[in-house]
């Protein structure tokens, strides 16, 4: 009976076993085949912490609006027509744990790094924030065309030296680019692809040189358009709408804790949390405990907690305006709301790296009055923490905050000096002097109108005085000098640079209020804004009343007298050394990758912007590997692949429309005259 049963019940089991096995093969083999077509983008891991440690306003009403007692908006990002890749950066994307070769294969890639795709896991907000802008406070700003989308967890191979100064674990995704949020004021939340190209590329750029930066993953631009008008003059043109992700720990930043500010004495605005004080310490736990672990950790005392992370970012932030400095990099627009918590370069607007060495240098042909040029900025560095001390008052005692500014400018000194000795090749010992052969070398550039990036490339050349050789080798000495003088400005070039930026006539009416009406001339200008301006022309006057062998005799005798100076300190390193050659291969190693060969100057964006607003992207692409490996030459990556204007190369001739064609040189040359033209707002 019991063989009978077995046997008639096998065929039963049979059955269902294998009924059992289909369906649990149906289900796991679609569940697994759900799993395996989702793209990498699709497959990114998303933990949204900060949207669930600080407050989120919870109203989803469209429109610009006042957002009171919160950090965050959700939003919904606006899709656009056609999107497709422009470019993306591979040491961004993998950040992301993302491999950019798949990614560009990716059919939905473009709508999901342009926001026109919600990416699954992502939760689209926009971040709430005041500042003072131009030294004036401005009320709510926020985030008015950047999206955040979501925290990406890092990869669990990832880096320990990535993760060096983002301890969270986690990296903030946004789309800048991607349309209107509650702060969008008179916008439309849209970029351009001129803009976005900039920002896309210097993001890199910088990262490749060593400055602490947020980070470009990715840039799409699309058939979408909007109108501006790009100089302000009344002419607007149709742009293409254009995206770029954007990468960081964090975009907070000082005007994020500027939301709580009480009204301002001078313009009667106040923060949209004014009162909210509990949000404030809320954000500043959140920031202390997220992305400064270490100083939660060592501190018990909230008083002295908060004093050390104000310290740490008041460090960071010195550091970063120190290695600005050394690059001859102006950011152009450094208000309060584009200064970054972690010391992190933030918000690409109007920036630009010098070419002519010139320390009022103004990149942003908006900024009249100069507060952001070259020589001002780490003044303005400091001018911005004391800002944020206000801000965070009282988390922060003021008298605690005042003594931690004090420390500010050492900060800034020790940073600043520590990179000009490696960019001078000055490793083996530090000695007094350099702070004023420092001094002399960059006056001595001012003079002589010399190409910062270049000249400092060229230093590497310079020997050190061999056993037994004169410092003051002629014949090494004048080497030296032809050497330097290739990247100095001729005459027209600088008669041309020194030219008053204001008419002389409202000049000379302002001379006359400053004497009669003073009241009134400090409402129109100010002094240090008039006494620039009878510098340049001071100047101007001496150089038409030079010639061109004059000054090259005057730029002659100048760098013969610095290079003099300079051997005699080089010949210093080498004292009691007994291998001088060791000596000078390592000062060069060291001045090489230091001293980058290329940098994104204007005329090398501008070439790469309109070479994609002709639909080739391929110079952007060109530009971004090249900037990736600054320190070196490429070969086959020396000079532009893209040639605008009719193709014209050849310096003096002249494209259809009769303008002058302009003249393609290699990435690491001085810049051609028509980068002149170039106007930055």
């Amino acid at each position: 009976m019991a063989s009978q049963t077995i046997c008639l019940t096998k065929p039963n089991i049979f059955r269902s076993c294998v009924i059992l096995l289909r369906s649990i093969s149906s289900v796991g083999m679609d569940g697994m085949g759900s799993i395996t077509s989702r793209s990498p983008l699709e497959r990114m891991e998303f933990d949204n912490v900060v949207l669930k440690k600080l407050p989120l306003d919870p109203s989803e009403e469209p429109g610009v609006r006042m957002v009171r007692g919160a950090c965050f908006s959700r939003v919904k990002p606006q899709p656009l027509k056609n999107p497709r890749f422009v470019a993306v950066s591979s040491p961004a994307l993998a950040l992301l744990g993302l491999d950019a070769e798949e990614v560009l294969k990716d059919p939905l890639g473009p709508e999901y790094l342009s926001g026109s795709k919600i990416i699954p896991g992502s939760e689209p907000a926009a971040h709430c924030y005041c500042g003072h802008q131009f030294g004036q406070f401005a009320g709510q700003l926020g985030d008015g065309a950047a999206c955040y989308l979501g925290e990406v967890k890092a990869p669990a191979d990832q880096s320990p030296d990535l993760l060096l100064e983002n301890p969270c674990g986690r990296w903030e995704i946004q789309v800048k680019g991607a349309g209107l949020t509650p702060y969008s004021r008179q916008a439309d939340g849209r970029k351009v692809l001129r803009s976005s190209v900039r920002e896309f590329l210097c993001s890199e750029a910088m990262y490749a040189l060593g400055v602490p930066t947020t980070r470009a993953g990715s840039l799409v631009t699309s058939d979408s358009r909007v109108m501006r008008d790009v100089f302000y003059n009344g002419n607007p043109q149709m742009e293409r709408c254009s995206v770029v992700l954007r990468i960081a720990p964090t975009f907070i930043r000082f005007g994020s804790f500027e939301i709580f500010k009480q009204a301002d004495e001078l313009t009667g605005r106040q923060g949209p949390s004014y009162g909210h004080d509990e949000i404030r310490t809320q954000m500043l736990d959140y920031v202390i405990e997220t992305f400064y672990p270490e100083i939660q950790q060592a501190h018990t005392d909230p008083v002295e907690r908060n004093t050390a992370f104000f310290r740490e970012v008041t460090r960071r932030t010195a550091r970063l305006v120190a290695q600005w400095q050394c690059v001859g990099f102006c950011h152009g627009v450094l208000n309060t709301d584009n200064m970054s918590i972690l010391g992190l370069s933030i918000d690409y607007g109007p920036f630009g790296f010098m070419d002519r060495f010139d320390p009022d240098f103004i990149c942003n042909a908006s900024d009249n009055s100069g507060r952001y040029s070259y020589k001002a900025q780490p003044a303005i560095c400091r001018w911005n923490l004391a800002r944020l001390a206000e801000a965070l008052d009282p988390d922060l005692p003021p008298e605690r905050a005042e003594a931690v500014l004090d420390e500010y400018m050492p900060f800034y000194n020790a940073f600043y000096l520590a990179n000009m000795r490696k960019k001078l090749g000055l490793l083996r010992k530090e000695e007094p002097e350099d702070e004023m052969l420092i001094t002399d070398l960059m006056q001595t550039m001012h003079n002589t109108g010399a190409d910062f990036t270049n000249t400092f490339r060229c230093l590497s050349q310079i020997p050190c005085p061999s056993e037994g050789e004169m410092e003051e080798d002629s014949e090494t000495v004048k080497k030296a000098t032809d050497l330097l003088l290739q990247q100095c400005a001729l005459l027209e070039e600088l008669r041309v640079a020194n030219r008053p930026t204001m008419d002389p006539r409202e000049l000379s009416m302002l001379l006359s209020m400053a004497q009669s009406n003073p009241a009134l001339f400090h409402m129109l200008s100010d002094r240090q804004t008039v006494a620039r301006q009878l510098e340049r022309l001071a100047r101007l006057k001496d150089l038409l009343e030079t010639n061109e062998e004059q000054l090259k005799a005057k730029q002659t005798e100048d760098w013969t007298c610095w290079v003099t100076k300079y051997r005699k300190r080089l010949a210093r390193e080498c004292e009691g050394e007994s291998d001088a050659k060791a000596v000078q291969e390592e000062r060069a190693s060291v001045m090489n990758s230091t001293n980058p060969r290329v940098v994104l100057r204007n005329y090398i964006a501008q070439n790469a912007i309109e070479a994609a607003e002709n639909g080739d992207f391929s110079e952007v692409q060109r530009v971004l590997k090249v900037l990736e490996k600054p320190f070196c030459s490429q070969e086959g990556l020396e000079q532009p692949g893209w040639v605008g204007r009719g193709g014209v190369e050849e310096q003096g001739e002249r494209d259809e429309t009769g303008a002058e064609a302009r003249v393609f040189v290699p990435y690491d040359s001085k810049p051609p005259a028509w980068a002149n033209e170039i106007c930055v707002t």
